[in-house]
């Protein structure tokens, strides 16, 4: 990923803020009511509102260096999204079991770890590109994988097999982890309030997931 570094926004700041995943629908309504929904982005896209965990001088000063060494909207940088950061419920450690990331053939060593969204109608699945290092459990068919029989790649996400452990044909191999999102800020303009005493505020420091 061009411009990006691999550290993690301020986490005490991020548990404040606000935002989620977002879609383009493109509706189309003709003259006797009905409509045509078209889907105008395959991938949600999340957007992220941080000015709302700024609350103190400390704060302020950590987003201004962290924003000064971003150099902005130039390079992007991980963002911990407490609602969605886990291959299961946010609230549960994560197990070799959670999701399925592919089907061994003998051959392919190398997966990319993804996160399932829905159980029956119309499933979304996600590319995870930033998984926390040593936070990756995989199974091939139930069997939790030893530490040595995999890598992963903290920086894409790509799990591979060592030599003499590539999955065999047929075999379902998961895996389970805690993961950030790619982000970048969505502004070179921070707006900064100094009214109060001996604290502060950032109105609005907009943050938008960065699509690969």
């Amino acid at each position: 990923m061009t411009g990006f570094h691999e550290v993690l926004f301020p986490l005490d700041i991020a548990l404040g803020s606000r935002g989620g995943p977002q879609r383009q629908t493109n509706i189309v309504a003709t003259g006797s009511g009905r409509e045509e929904r078209n889907q105008r982005w395959f991938h949600s896209r999340r957007k992220y509102d941080a000015g709302y965990g700024v609350k103190s001088l400390a704060a302020i000063s950590a987003v201004i260096a962290f924003f000064e060494e971003r150099r902005g909207m130039l390079y992007g940088f991980r963002w911990r999204d407490r609602a969605d950061c886990r291959s299961c419920a946010p609230d549960i450690v994560p197990s070799p079991h959670d999701q399925q990331i592919g089907i061994g053939d003998g051959v392919t060593a190398s997966y990319q770890l993804a996160k399932i969204y829905g159980s029956a109608f119309a499933l979304y699945k996600r590319d995870i590109r930033k998984p926390v290092s040593g936070s990756v459990r995989v199974a091939v068919n139930g069997v939790e994988a030893a530490s040595g029989d995999f890598t992963v790649d903290a920086a894409t996400g790509l799990v591979t097999f060592a030599s003499g452990h590539v999955p065999a044909t047929g075999s379902t191999i998961t895996a389970g982890f805690t993961f950030d999102v790619p982000v970048r800020f969505d502004t070179d303009y921070l707006e900064i309030d100094y009214s109060a005493f001996n604290a502060g505020d950032i109105p609005k420091i907009p943050i938008v997931e960065i699509l690969s």
